[in-house]
């Protein structure tokens, strides 16, 4: 019987800048690129978009409206390690900037 020393972790990132969640993907994988691991990887989700209708004046003119939206970017970055690398002491070290919503997830 073979013991498993390998698994796996996903940190998912969200942010509303585009740009911040590029740079904070690299930034971890700059971070994970001296440790030992089996791979590492970045991989794209769709952006979700909120669209929000907006009535321009409050009592008159409805057929004057403004459209606003928000755009949710996210990534996940999918780490295959080994149980001796202390993976977690590494990920909480790392200075996301603010903006950029992190969960950790074991699979």
């Amino acid at each position: 019987m073979e013991i498993q020393t390998n698994a796996k972790i996903r940190v998912r990132l969200e942010s509303f800048n585009h740009e911040l969640l590029v740079s904070s993907c690299q930034k971890i994988m700059t971070t994970l690129q001296n440790t030992p691991l089996y791979s590492a990887g970045v991989v794209t989700l769709p952006t979700r978009k909120r669209i929000y209708c907006v009535l321009r004046s409050p009592h008159v003119n409805k057929d004057s409206r403004e459209h606003f939206e928000i755009r949710i970017h996210k990534r996940i970055v999918e780490i295959n390690y080994d149980l001796n690398t202390p993976i977690f002491d590494l990920l909480s070290e790392i200075d996301l900037p603010a903006g950029v919503f992190y969960r950790i997830c074991l699979s």
